[in-house]
């Protein structure tokens, strides 16, 4: 099966010499949801902005390979890369409130999107935006065409981006954190329509998150991303049955699990926070904040095989215990 989005080795480094984004390598296949998942500060949406070729002025990005079916994103105008971006590559970016223009409708807004790709005039595109708006949910879509951003809800205007996206059929949707700063019923609303999209339309969807509940949901395939680095890749099934990387074991420790957890015990916590990586950076990423740290951490962080299709970033042997890394 040929993957819609293949990356090899994708760096990005910003002008001040901090390293956000240090040989990560993942794909995603047809109708595959692949979850990028981390702490706030590892890179998970450095990665997606840099597949899309968004980064902020003064960002440098290099990859062996960044190919999205065929074509070499890395050898892209901008003009051409404008052409793909919003038509069969499209992103969810993770604040609605500032990726929609306050100055603009949204049907203005999600004309644009259609009428830029596609050779339609702008009542078939208004039609077209208020189809996909009663698609996504969002009731008496045709007045909503002539609202602003600020008269709707956080979740309106989540479900008003993914629309947005949709508004060319793309093939791969890229999903920055979309549930980010909405209440858990909303929440769960976005990522049932997501799960129902992706199934009718055969999309493949890279979904960026911090929340590994989201991830058992809505997975098949996980990269787990700490300080710029993908430190394991797994199935969701392998991932959560056999944790193996101490960052990856630290995160599944914080959620708290039904039936299981006391209420009067604390959640599971990794101290420290991500640390920013410079150009002369070596070893491990995760060192200081982990519990089974060695010397040799400073020097290589060896990538090892856990099983078939189970890549780990770590010193230790992929059936270690606590017992034996100490």
């Amino acid at each position: 099966m040929n993957a819609v989005l293949e990356v090899a080795n994708l760096r990005v480094a910003f002008a001040n010499g901090t390293q956000a984004v240090r040989g990560v390598s993942l794909k995603v296949e047809r109708g595959e949801t692949h979850c990028l998942v981390g702490e706030s500060g590892c890179g998970k949406s450095v990665s997606s902005l840099a597949v899309m070729n968004l980064l902020a002025r003064g960002a440098t990005r290099s990859a062996d390979v960044l190919r999205f079916h065929d074509t070499d994103l890395m050898k892209l105008s901008e003009r051409h890369m404008a052409a793909l971006r919003g038509d069969k590559l499209a992103m969810i970016f993770q604040e609605p409130m500032t990726s929609l223009n306050p100055a603009y409708t949204i049907g203005s807004q999600m004309a644009e999107a259609l009428t830029r790709h596609r050779r339609v005039s702008r009542a078939k595109a208004l039609d077209r935006a208020a189809e996909l708006l009663g698609r996504v949910g969002i009731t008496a879509p045709g007045m909503r065409l002539a609202q602003y951003p600020h008269q709707l809800s956080g979740g309106l205007r989540q479900r008003v981006m993914i629309a947005m996206a949709l508004m060319c059929d793309p093939e791969l949707l890229i999903a920055d954190e979309p549930t980010t700063a909405l209440d858990v019923t909303v929440q769960a609303q976005i990522l049932r329509l997501l799960q129902s999209l992706q199934r009718e339309l055969g999309l493949a969807l890279l979904l960026i998150t911090h929340d590994l509940g989201i991830v058992a949901r809505m997975a098949q395939r996980v990269s787990v991303m700490y300080a710029g680095e993908v430190v394991e890749s797994a199935s969701a099934e392998a991932l959560f049955a056999q944790p193996t990387h101490p960052y990856t074991r630290g995160l599944l420790a914080c959620i708290p699990i039904p039936g299981a957890s006391r209420r009067d015990e604390p959640l599971g916590s990794i101290p420290g926070v991500v640390p920013r990586i410079g150009p002369d950076f070596q070893g491990c990423g995760f060192r200081d904040r982990c519990a089974h740290a060695a010397p040799i951490c400073a020097q290589v962080a060896p990538l090892q095989h856990a099983a078939p299709g189970h890549d780990y970033l770590c010193r230790l042997p992929p059936d270690w215990s606590a017992a034996e890394a100490a």
